[in-house]
């Protein structure tokens, strides 16, 4: 189920889905009844999924990565100017069409090993897309316990 948080939408669950010959991936039902059909697909940080993200989202992460790195993104700094250049690069603009699926562009697909058995995980203010055997052999490496452990 999905909800709003503030002024993020909380995606949860876990969906599998295959990806066709054009590289388009199906959303969830409950993704898409609280979505705009205006997201931003991008590659995570460790190039081993994708990022889906509303725009305002995605533009929140970006200036959230800066804020946690270096107390907020100044035009000014070079550095700043380039790593905000470099992820705005990974990042393409896709519509969900009418049939409710997305468009992942061929470099991002062979970055993340897609191919074509898809996870969708969501999360808060996006969701993942994951290769279907990279995501299970990542989640059956997570210990849940490490949470509950003094």
């Amino acid at each position: 189920m999905a909800e709003e948080v503030g002024n993020v939408v909380d995606l949860n669950g876990e969906y599998r889905f295959k990806a066709d010959s054009k590289g388009r991936v199906s959303l969830p039902a409950k993704f898409r009844k609280v979505l705009s059909n205006d997201l931003v697909v991008t590659k995570s940080l460790d190039d081993q999924c994708i990022y889906a993200f509303e725009v305002p989202a995605f533009n929140g992460w970006v200036a959230q990565l800066f804020e946690d790195r270096f107390g907020g993104y100044s035009a000014s700094n070079r550095e700043h100017s380039r790593l905000r250049t470099a992820l705005k690069a990974r990042a393409f603009d896709v519509q969900v069409d009418s049939a409710g699926r997305i468009m992942i562009p061929a470099d991002q697909r062979a970055t993340a090993g897609i191919d074509k058995d898809v996870v969708i995980v969501g999360n808060t203010g996006y969701f993942e897309i994951w290769d279907a055997q990279r995501y299970d052999a990542m989640n059956s490496e997570i210990d849940l316990g490490v949470l509950f452990s003094s």
